[in-house]
């Protein structure tokens, strides 16, 4: 059962950072590991990577919409355009009629001669020079509108045209990278379970992690998620009641220590699959279950926020999350409700 409370997914984040990754990580080694990397490694590049590519996928997001606004604004400057247009062709013909009423098809020479009052001819002379001086502005006008027509036309086809390339790009990155992205995961899956099968863990991986210092004394154990199973929810896969909180997170998803501490135990086999149980101030302990790879060892001094490990699906578990625990030992059986907990020190979930 999923918590009403979601908050978004990684994925369509982490989609756009394996272009970076194909593009050849720093330090990175073949697929399978090398140089003392491992796959988990390469899957933490990839979240790093992610992170760095969000900003990135947003800027494009908002540019594009900009660019729709902008191809908005050409067209209602288009409209505005050709309305001038007809109304100018609409004096240009007023002007051409009244021209015809008065003899303006009459030659002036032949006008001179039938003329009864030269004087009378003399002013309508100039009545008509008026009237074609004032038909060449109209005409002058017309040309100028219909170049600035033109010019708009084709900005606003380049503006779109720019727009649906980026979203046509856009769609197909997303689709190779998800290919890619599905078959690392796998990778990571699959090595986690035989470890945790044979029972022994492949130890640390040292994720290069960023360095992000955190305002606060207490963090979530991941940064994006979605809630599932809750404290004291009941169901077949456990013998009682549920002792911690659930995190839907995908495969290789960053674990985070909740708060500074110390690793009190780092185990791979049982229910649990791969954890990492962490002791803080106060005798309480966190524990992170149901890994896919871990990053640090037993005895090491953590941070709030510090990478412990990446998200699996290790132990019992039906799919990939992360299984987080307050307990006020470090040995099952002790646990609280995490979610007061964390909220008394300042993290909602």
């Amino acid at each position: 059962m999923r918590s009403p409370r979601r908050h978004p997914l990684l994925v369509p984040v982490l989609l756009c950072a394996l272009a970076v990754l194909g593009a050849g990580p720093t330090g990175a080694t073949d697929e399978d590991g090398g140089s003392g990397t491992g796959l988990g490694a390469q899957v933490a590049r990839l979240h790093q990577d992610a992170a760095r590519a969000t900003q990135q996928y947003e800027d494009g997001r908002r540019e594009a919409e900009a660019q729709r606004t902008r191809a908005l604004a050409y067209e209602k400057r288009l409209d505005r355009q050709r309305r001038k247009i007809d109304a100018m062709h609409e004096d240009l013909g007023r002007i051409a009629r009244a021209q015809y009423r008065e003899g303006g098809g009459l030659p002036y020479t032949a006008r001179m001669l039938l003329a009864d009052d030269p004087d009378q001819l003399m002013r309508g002379r100039r009545a008509l020079t008026r009237a074609d001086l004032a038909v060449d502005r109209a005409i002058g006008k017309s040309l100028r509108a219909e170049a600035r027509l033109a010019a708009d036309e084709a900005e606003a086809e380049a503006a779109w045209r720019a727009l649906e390339e980026r979203n046509a790009g856009l769609a197909e990155l997303r689709k190779k990278i998800e290919g890619k992205l599905e078959a690392a995961r796998q990778r990571l899956e699959g090595q986690a379970n035989a470890s945790v099968a044979a029972g022994s863990c492949p130890g640390a991986v040292r994720l290069d992690q960023p360095d992000v210092r955190f305002g606060r004394s207490w963090v979530a154990p991941v940064e994006t998620y979605e809630l599932s199973a809750s404290f004291g929810s009941g169901g077949a896969r456990w013998a009682n009641r549920h002792t911690g909180q659930d995190f839907a997170v995908p495969v290789g998803t960053p674990v985070r220590s909740v708060g500074t501490g110390r690793v009190v135990a780092v185990t791979c086999g049982g229910a649990f699959g791969m954890q990492v149980v962490v002791e803080h101030a106060g005798g309480y302990c966190t524990q992170y279950a149901h890994l896919a790879a871990v990053a640090v060892d037993q005895g090491e001094r953590v941070r709030p926020g510090q990478w412990l490990g990446q998200s699996g699906s290790t132990g019992n578990s039906t799919g990939p999350h992360l299984h987080f625990e307050v307990r006020v030992t470090p040995e099952a059986g002790s646990a609280l409700d995490p979610v007061p907990w964390l909220a008394r020190r300042g993290v909602t979930l």
